[in-house]
């Protein structure tokens, strides 16, 4: 029996006996998984899926739900929102990056409206109407929101806006009921699933993945793959030895999203024969400040009382900048006018008479915030923002007596998740150490490096996951 975190490869020499096979093995039952095996089984061959929890889902499922998708899908012409292909590749260029992907970003432009269709045929619902209200699910059943700052400085001057997140039709959080239609999908097309399941080690006969060993009842098993395996086991948020060592800042987040599954074994496994990795540096961090979109009235400012960034943009984007720039050290300075507490019950911690009461009562450096307000309420005056470029319906002076939410790690939820993962071709394949392609072995989703290199907007994991999904097992079953 292996060890819990041992992941060193399996020679098939060493096999006598496999206890299953198929001709693709698709390892984790989430978004990417699903659509895997899925797409695998309409090939034609014979699908084993392998999970290690109880149930299908992973972290999908306890997810907003959101799926990015763009270039007038039938839910954004129905709510009535022009958008073009050549947008949605514009935008996602500027906010992916730095150094995004783009043949990856491309092609996830270009089949965004078959990947609409693909999801529908599936079963999955879309409400063709739209929420302003916020950048996450909403609490209707709306299907269309903005969420990834399409509508705020940069992306609304490098790209035509359009909400491009789509959700399936129930309310809240609609990472189940998507999961529920691809899972049922995939085992209702054939594909055969091994519960309790925990893949450790990759089996490989010559330099070919040729199955996977893992525990099942604290029994050793070894799947044999006649053509290949999709890794699909999430990313690497609860495993802080890997965050320690590839990406530091998030190991500070209070409220991890994903599943204790996402402990980066998937990638560890395909390491452990030559794999090679991309943006491990790289990871989302939500901080979720709005609804409502009132409190965008206010300012952001960091420990030395200073702004740092448009209030209007996605809060993903505020997280992420909050965590990585500014170590986490952030403060919502608000007047009563634009106050009220946010939908986590976040409230102002310090109200005050005047900017330098309230600077002091923070603990800031003296003069700091007072002249940070003064020169934003003087160019506010007239709707203007010169230095974050704020959208003027979101500015106007701030009126004391005010106030300030405390956004310091620990008072507030830093929500992270991980981007980085192995480097694979658009069609799925994990490359090694000298780019050229691991035989029999695909990954998809969150074990991989995506169309997000650091930047982010709500909707491309579960968009990047069942779509590339899709392709990683097309290719498996080519072989």
């Amino acid at each position: 029996m292996s060890e819990p975190n041992d992941v060193t490869p399996c020679d098939a020499a060493e096999i006598s006996t496999w206890d299953d096979t198929a001709d693709v093995v698709v390892v984790g039952f989430g978004a990417a998984g699903s659509a895997a095996a899925f797409t695998a089984v309409q090939a034609g061959v014979q699908v084993l899926v392998t999970e290690r929890t109880g149930g299908p889902g992973g972290a999908a499922a306890l997810a907003e739900g959101i799926v990015y998708l763009g270039g007038g899908t039938p839910i954004q012409e129905a709510c009535g929102f022009p958008d073009s292909l050549d947008d949605m590749y514009r935008y996602m260029m500027a906010a992916c990056g730095p150094d995004p992907d783009e043949v990856k970003i491309a092609r996830y432009c270009a089949e965004s409206l078959g990947h609409f269709d693909w999801l529908v045929d599936r079963g999955v619902p879309f409400d063709p109407t739209f929420c302003a209200d916020t950048s996450m699910a909403p609490t209707g059943t709306e299907g269309l929101v903005y969420s990834g700052g399409e509508d705020a400085y940069p992306f609304n001057e490098i790209a035509r806006p359009a909400p491009r997140g789509h959700l399936a039709k129930t309310k809240r959080s609609t990472g189940w009921l998507l999961m529920q239609h691809l899972a049922a999908a995939a085992s209702g097309a054939g594909a055969a699933v091994s519960l309790d399941t925990r893949v450790d080690r990759l089996v490989v006969d010559d330099g070919r993945v040729v199955g996977v060993q893992g525990q099942r009842f604290g029994e050793t098993v070894s799947l044999r793959a006649r053509r290949g395996v999709v890794l699909t086991a999430g990313g690497f948020i609860f495993n802080d030895d890997m965050l320690r060592q590839h990406c530091p800042p998030l190991v500070r987040g209070t409220f991890k999203v994903g599943t204790e599954g996402d402990d980066g074994r998937g990638i560890r496994m395909a390491q452990a024969i030559g794999a090679s990795v991309r943006n491990m540096y790289a990871g989302e961090v939500s901080l979720p400040i709005t609804p409502p979109r009132t409190l965008i009235h206010g300012i952001l400012v960091n420990g030395q009382g200073q702004r740092f960034i448009n209030e209007d943009t996605y809060m993903g984007r505020v997280g992420q900048s909050s965590l990585y720039g500014q170590d986490g050290e952030v403060y919502l300075v608000v007047d009563e006018a634009s106050y009220e507490v946010n939908w986590m019950g976040l409230a102002a911690t310090w109200v005050c008479e005047t900017p330098a009461q309230l600077e002091s009562e923070m603990g800031l450096p003296a003069g700091s915030l007072e002249a940070t307000i003064d020169l934003y309420n003087r160019h506010a005056a007239t709707g203007e923002d010169p230095l974050f470029h704020k959208g003027p319906a979101w500015v106007r002076p701030l009126v004391p007596p005010i106030g300030a939410i405390d956004l310091r790690i620990g008072p507030a939820p830093y929500a992270p998740f991980t981007l980085g993962g192995l480097e694979t071709t658009v069609e799925g394949e994990v490359l090694n150490l000298t780019g050229e392609a691991i035989p029999g072995l695909f990954a998809a989703g969150r074990t991989t490096s995506g169309v997000c290199a650091f930047g982010y907007a709500s909707g491309l994991s579960i968009g990047d996951s069942t779509m590339f999904g899709r392709f990683a097992g097309a290719s498996a079953a080519a072989g």
